[in-house]
């Protein structure tokens, strides 16, 4: 699988805002007043595009996903013990309902996302549904609610935007170095503005790929943690039993069908990029805890 398929349509999303917001400062030709000026920019335009993510993704991950959304008084049976399920799971972390809602797809697989605890949204697959018990569903209701509870994806938003901040101020600095050094004393030559424009875009994409390792990093803890918490809201057999159900699917997983900000992973093998951490140390943390 590919890095930008890792990243998922969050971090995808972000970074197509940052190349703009890039594209606009160079046609521009914003380059900032000195290094603090510089730097002031890239901050506020490197948050900026996180931010915007943040806000559309409840509204992205239903036009991305084709998510019908539940309805209290929704005559399936089914999807009404769907949302009363949630809704009783919400109710006693005594956090504001989400939306609830079903996509179809035959990757079994859950996520949620949103700018805030009252505009967030839970969304099942069909895969998810139609392979666990209800007893399974409802743990990895409770794992999604814990990111909520958690403000995952805030602080996810955060640690985006400071990587955007640091990847255009340190992109534009050494691309404002190498045009430097190709100045002649007359000051002509450089790299003008084309190459200049390159040069940022390049190095804006090798920096964002290792400002993801550490945001990787911080995605894979709070899996453990969502994990923790759903295994409090319910238990941590319940949540090990979906864990190893989902196991089951690892050759059937649609890989383009991801949605990185809680997605659910059953991939053995776990680099520096992984959103998720393997499902063998998450079920064996999850046993860890029912022994103690």
């Amino acid at each position: 699988m590919s890095v930008l398929r890792r990243v998922g349509l969050f971090l995808i999303t972000n970074l197509l805002i940052l190349i703009t917001f890039g594209i606009v400062i160079s046609l521009l030709g914003i380059r900032g007043e000195g290094v603090y000026g510089l730097m002031l920019i890239c901050f506020v335009w490197g948050m900026g595009g996180a931010f915007f993510s943040l806000l559309i993704s409840r509204w992205m991950a239903k036009k991305a996903y084709g998510i019908q959304v539940i309805t209290p008084n929704t005559s399936d049976a089914n999807a009404r013990w769907i949302y009363n399920m949630v809704q009783r799971l919400i109710e006693r972390e005594g956090l504001p309902m989400p939306e609830v809602g079903v996509y179809h797809s035959n990757e079994p697989n859950a996520f949620a996302t949103g700018s805030s605890p009252k505009k967030s949204i839970i969304a099942f697959s069909t895969g998810l549904l139609n392979s666990m018990n209800h007893e399974q569903i409802q743990s990895v209701a409770a794992h999604e609610i814990s990111h909520i509870k958690n403000g995952d994806m805030l602080t996810l938003t955060l640690l985006t935007g400071l990587a955007n901040a640091f990847v255009m101020f340190l992109a534009r600095i050494i691309a404002i170095a190498i045009d430097n050094f190709l100045r002649g004393d007359d000051d002509r030559g450089g790299l003008g503005f084309l190459a200049y424009f390159l040069v940022v875009s390049v190095l804006e994409t090798v920096f964002m790929l290792l400002a993801y390792i550490p945001i990787a990093a911080f995605s894979r803890w709070r899996e453990y943690r969502a994990d923790a918490g759903s295994a409090k809201l319910t238990s941590p057999s319940a949540m090990a039993s979906a864990l190893e159900t989902l196991g089951g699917y690892t050759g059937m997983l649609d890989k383009k069908n991801s949605f990185s900000i809680a997605k659910i992973q059953s991939r053995r093998r776990v680099s520096i990029f992984s959103t998720h951490p393997s499902i063998e140390s998450r079920i064996k943390r999850l046993r860890e805890m029912n022994i103690h």
